[in-house]
């Protein structure tokens, strides 16, 4: 038997698997970007918890670009947390010249603070 046949009805390849012969089917080049951490976190959550979602993305060959839309918008939605943490809570660069010790307690209470809500609405969600 052949290894490999063509069918000129449906224009198909096809492999010899054992006794059978199955289609060669390929998934078209997803375009590659670079994702960050938010995106990377977002796709551990996906793939353990939303399988069905994230396989629909994988066949529709939109993963990278999804994943690349979550860790665009979670680093926007994190600077803007944090702006507006800053200049609520009164942290200047004088606390920063003043106290360095009290500004990085206090940008760092922030920061999580800011990841914690973003874990929430995005990347868990």
């Amino acid at each position: 038997m052949e290894k490999y046949i063509y069918d000129e009805n449906n224009g198909l390849w096809y492999e010899l698997q054992g006794d059978y012969y199955i289609p060669c089917l390929k998934l078209p080049d997803e375009e590659q970007v670079e994702i960050g951490i938010w995106g990377q976190r977002h796709l551990e959550h996906i793939k353990h918890h939303r399988k069905g979602f994230y396989t629909l993305l994988v066949i529709g060959c939109e993963l990278n670009r999804y994943l690349a839309d979550v860790n665009k918008h979670a680093e926007e939605m994190f600077s803007e947390l944090v702006n507006q943490m800053k200049s609520s809570e009164g942290i200047t660069e004088q606390l920063k010249a003043d106290n360095q010790m009290e500004w990085v307690r206090r940008m760092n209470n922030i920061r999580q603070r800011a990841n914690e809500i973003i874990y929430k609405e995005l990347i868990y969600a």
